[in-house]
């Protein structure tokens, strides 16, 4: 099956982040302290055209490349994890829109998604499949209504929804029909009119504590045409897969970057009571964390260029190779964070501990150890040893 508008028309200005970064900032600790979804800025997104920039510009977006998304997580995550983590997968789903539903039935959801800034969430795993995205239990059941017109039925056990309670529309995957196999996927975009959600867990975990992502049991009736026409498989490696791993490692290069930077004004501060101006002990330390830091930035930026390159080049399917590189960015962002934010607590010594001190570290350390089990490390180097047997260099 083809993809539709790999090519979408030149994008127009990516949109200010400024106004949604400062709003994130000032709520982050309130959000953090309450595990409370981030009401102030995601609505900034709203009306400052956030939510909508990388929709095609025909259908009412910006077509706002990969590269300017994933700059504005970094600056959203180096303020606020959490808001910068909704930004991240909300676009995810939006770039499932992008590149998969711009023509017949599907343009006019992503039309008025588009139109309404509309914040976008997704239920991916089910409870029965143990957090196997490529596989479902559940299934579409596609029934005629009483205007003539054909609708889709589909419940769904989700042991994780982020944000759901709050999304415009929730985009859940399922078996294409009862009699499918459970690999034969499609993805149904789920209107908050059309959709109840009971809540099945609670949501008081370490890190990203905003993303309010508990489990759900969803229950949807809605139209047939709110079914993406391209399968699932295609979408998620075409799409899902790599616009995920390069958005969320660019949130988490934001957090160290927020590390850095604290680690930095106490290295000056050192640096200034220092007797004789000599650097303190603390510089060396802080120069060899910047070497961790700098290939941080590099592999990131790396695997953007990638995924530019590819969808540049038109291309309808991945490579190996090109799947791999997208899973080790995101083992190795996953791990390198870790190592970024305890260098730089450890530079920080008592004051990075304490959590009523500028320096502190305690928000970064605790959603810096996040990112290992969204989507576990351990499946996707389970999934990366199945794939090197393939791969041919």
């Amino acid at each position: 099956m083809t993809i539709t508008a790999v090519r979408t028309s030149e994008a127009v200005e990516a949109p200010d982040p400024t106004s949604t970064v400062a709003v994130a900032a000032a709520h982050a600790d309130d959000v953090d302290r309450n595990a409370r979804f981030p009401f102030e800025a995601v609505d900034e997104m709203r009306s400052s055209g956030l939510l909508s920039c990388s929709l095609p510009v025909e259908l009412g977006g910006r077509s706002t490349s990969i590269t300017d998304l994933c700059a504005i997580g970094r600056k959203l995550g180096a303020v606020c994890s959490s808001t910068a983590m909704i930004f991240a997968m909300h676009h995810t789903q939006a770039l499932s829109l992008r590149f998969h539903a711009t023509s017949g039935a599907a343009a006019e959801l992503t039309r008025v998604i588009a139109e309404s800034d509309a914040l976008l969430a997704s239920a991916t795993t089910e409870i029965t499949t143990g957090g196997d995205v490529g596989s479902s239990t559940c299934a579409v059941v596609v029934s005629r209504d009483t205007a003539g017109g054909d609708t889709v039925v589909l419940d769904k056990n989700a042991p994780v929804i982020s944000y759901g309670e709050y999304a415009d529309y929730v985009f859940a995957t399922a078996r294409r029909t009862p009699d499918s196999p459970s690999t034969d996927q499609v993805l149904v975009a789920c209107p908050r009119a059309d959709t109840r959600l009971e809540k099945t867990g609670t949501w008081d975990v370490l890190g990203f504590r905003g993303t309010c992502s508990p489990g759900f049991q969803l229950h949807a009736q809605t139209s047939a045409a709110h079914v993406l026409p391209v399968d699932y498989a295609t979408i998620s490696a075409h799409t899902m897969l790599p616009a995920s791993h390069t958005l969320w490692a660019s949130v988490w290069l934001g957090i160290a970057d927020a590390a850095m930077t604290k680690a930095r004004a106490q290295v000056r501060s050192a640096a200034r009571k220092s007797p004789g101006g000599s650097p303190p002990p603390q510089a060396v330390k802080f120069a060899d964390l910047t070497v961790v830091h700098q290939r941080f930035v590099s592999s990131v930026t790396r695997e953007i260029d990638r995924y530019e390159a590819f969808l540049a080049s038109g291309e309808e399917h991945t490579t190996v190779g090109f799947t791999l590189a997208m899973n080790n960015l995101k083992l190795d962002a996953s791990t390198t964070i870790v190592d970024v934010v305890i260098g730089a607590l450890q530079l920080c010594g008592i004051s990075g501990y304490r959590e009523d001190h500028p320096a502190s570290m305690g928000r970064l350390l605790r959603d810096a150890f996040g990112p290992q089990l969204m989507v576990s490390n351990d499946r996707i180097r389970a999934n990366n040893a199945q794939l090197v047997l393939a791969y041919r260099g």
